[in-house]
């Protein structure tokens, strides 16, 4: 069986790539909002504590 795949234009493969790089800008922001958020609730005795 010889299956046809559409072939996507210049235009769409760049739509792609800029949404691509959106979402992992967004996914990169969110986890240093999730980091900061978790240092700003444990405090700076986070890094009082012994070993």
């Amino acid at each position: 069986m010889d299956k046809d795949f559409v072939k996507p234009t210049e235009a769409q493969l760049k739509a792609r790539r800029k949404r691509s790089i959106a979402l992992a800008i967004a996914l990169a922001a969110f986890v240093v909002i999730v980091y900061i958020g978790s240092l700003a609730k444990l405090g700076p005795s986070l890094f009082d504590r012994a070993m």
